[in-house]
C-alpha cells in the first residue's frame, strides 16, 4: 500500500487500543467509506484477508463455514461479513476457545439481521465500532487529532480557514474516499454507480423492492429533505408509495448508515421515541447527486443551502464520536412556540447547545432559544457554528465558531 495516498483515519489509534481488550472488533458503516482500507493499514504482516464479495469465499462460508475459518484462520480480516451470517456461531466457538484478542477482524454494512447475529452470539467478545466517510479532520492530514466536539470557551483552530465557496465545495463533494480522491467528473460516475451498486442491490435484497424506479424517486425525495423533519405522509405522498413501505424503506437506511435520525428532547422519553425526528443523510455529497445539485455553486445558491450546511455539521460533529469509539447521546429541542436549538450534545448530566447557520454574522438573537432550555435542564457552555472566519464571543456562556473549527 502506498502511504503517502493514505489519509490517516481517526480510528486507528481506536482499533489498535480495543484490539488488546476484545477477541473481536467489526467495524460498521456504509459501503465504500474506507473501512477495509483502515483495517489493511492497520493490520499486522501476518494477518490474512477475505472478502465476502467474492462468490468462491462467499460459497464456502455459507456451506462450510468451519472449513473457512480453518482456511482463513486467524488472525484474520473479513470484509463484508453481513453475506454469511452462518459464520457468527462457528466465530463464537472459535473465541471462545482461545484466548487470543484482537484475533478477527470484520467489516460490515449495518445491516439489522447481521447485528442481531452478532449480539445474539458475540456479545462480550466484539467491540462494535461505526464509521463514515472521511472527517474534515481526516482530509487535511490530522485525523489523529481529532476528538469528540463539545462547545467550548476556546475551540481549537486547527482546521484551514476556508470561504463560503470552498464550504460548498467539500459539502457538494462527500466524504467518499474515492470521490476525494479524484475530480468532480468522475464524482458523477461514483455516484450513480453507488446507487445502482450498493443502494438499490443491497436494500432491495434486504426489503425486497419491487419497482426499482419507486426506489430510486424515494431516495430523490428523502434526499431533498436532509436537516427537515422527518414527514412520513409527505414522503408517501410524493413518491406514491404507502406509509409502512417507506417506514420500511426508511428503517434499512437507517440500519445501512445512509441516513441519521435526530430525536427531539422531551423529558418524557416516551414521547422523545414517538415525536417525529429530523432526518440528515450522512454523506452531502450523495445527498446532493440524489437532490439534483448539479454544481457546488447550484448548490450554494439554492433553497437548500441551508439544510445542507446543517446537515454536514451534523453529520461532521458524528464522526467525531465515532471516529474516537465514543457514544453520541444527541437531540434537538423544539418548543410549542417554535423556538428550536439545532442540535444538543448530552454528556455527564449536561447538555451543550449548539445553533447552526449558514451565515458570518453570528449574533445574540441567533442563541435566544439556549435560554429557554436552560430552564429544562442544566446548560452546559454553547456554541454557534456558521460561517465566521474567527472565533466570536456571544455570551458569557457562548461564542460563535466556524465549521472549520470543529
Amino acid at each position: 500500500m502506498n502511504e503517502k495516498s493514505y489519509f490517516e483515519r481517526t480510528l486507528s489509534e481506536e482499533i489498535s487500543r480495543l484490539s488488546k481488550s476484545f477477541k473481536a472488533i467489526l467495524i460498521n458503516g456504509p459501503r465504500q467509506i474506507g473501512k477495509t482500507t483502515l483495517l489493511k493499514y492497520a493490520a499486522e504482516k501476518n494477518r490474512k484477508y477475505v472478502t465476502l464479495d467474492n462468490p468462491t469465499d462467499l460459497l464456502l462460508a455459507k456451506t462450510d463455514p468451519k472449513g473457512f475459518l480453518d482456511i482463513y484462520n486467524s488472525p484474520v480480516v473479513i470484509d463484508e461479513i453481513q453475506y454469511a451470517p452462518e459464520l457468527f456461531s462457528y466465530i463464537k466457538i472459535l473465541l471462545d476457545n482461545s484466548d487470543e484478542t484482537g484475533s478477527i477482524w470484520m467489516t460490515g454494512s449495518q445491516q439489522y439481521n447481521m447485528m442481531k447475529n452478532v449480539t445474539e452470539s458475540l456479545a462480550g467478545r466484539i467491540a462494535i465500532i461505526d464509521m463514515l466517510g472521511f472527517s474534515i479532520y481526516e482530509r487535511e492530514g490530522l485525523g489523529l487529532k481529532q476528538k469528540p466536539f463539545l462547545p467550548s470557551l476556546m475551540s481549537q483552530s486547527i482546521q484551514k480557514r476556508k470561504g463560503i465557496s470552498d464550504t460548498f465545495k467539500t459539502i457538494w463533494q462527500g466524504s467518499f474516499p474515492e470521490v476525494i480522491a479524484k475530480d468532480a467528473k468522475d464524482r458523477v460516475i461514483f455516484y450513480d454507480s453507488y446507487v445502482r451498486t450498493y443502494l438499490e442491490r443491497d436494500v432491495r435484497q434486504l426489503v425486497h423492492v419491487g419497482n426499482g424506479i419507486s426506489f430510486i424517486m424515494f431516495l430523490k425525495v428523502v434526499a431533498a429533505r436532509t436537516g427537515q423533519e422527518l414527514n412520513i405522509e409527505d414522503i408517501s405522498r410524493n413518491v406514491g408509495i404507502s406509509s409502512s413501505t417507506v417506514k420500511n424503506w426508511l428503517s434499512v437506511l437507517k440500519t445501512s448508515g445512509i441516513i441519521y435520525l435526530l430525536r427531539p428532547y422531551f423529558k418524557n422519553i416516551t414521547k422523545r421515541i414517538i415525536k417525529r425526528p429530523k432526518l440528515y443523510f450522512l454523506d452531502t455529497g450523495l445527498a446532493a447527486y440524489l437532490a439534483g445539485w448539479t454544481t457546488s455553486e447550484a448548490l450554494e445558491e439554492g433553497s437548500s443551502a441551508g439544510a445542507f450546511f446543517e446537515t454536514f455539521v451534523i453529520s461532521e460533529i458524528l464522526k467525531s464520536y465515532y471516529h474516537t469509539g465514543e457514544k453520541a447521546y444527541f437531540y434537538f429541542f423544539r418548543d410549542e412556540k417554535g423556538n428550536e436549538v439545532d442540535l444538543l450534545i448530552q454528556k455527564d448530566g449536561m447538555y451543550y447547545p449548539i445553533e447552526i447557520k449558514k451565515h458570518a454574522t453570528p449574533s445574540l438573537k441567533d442563541i435566544a432559544a439556549f435560554k429557554i432550555f436552560a430552564k429544562l435542564e442544566s446548560l452546559g457552555y454553547g456554541c454557534e457554528i456558521c460561517l465566521t472566519p474567527d472565533i466570536q464571543p456571544l455570551s458569557p456562556n457562548a461564542n460563535a465558531i466556524s465549521m472549520w473549527n470543529l
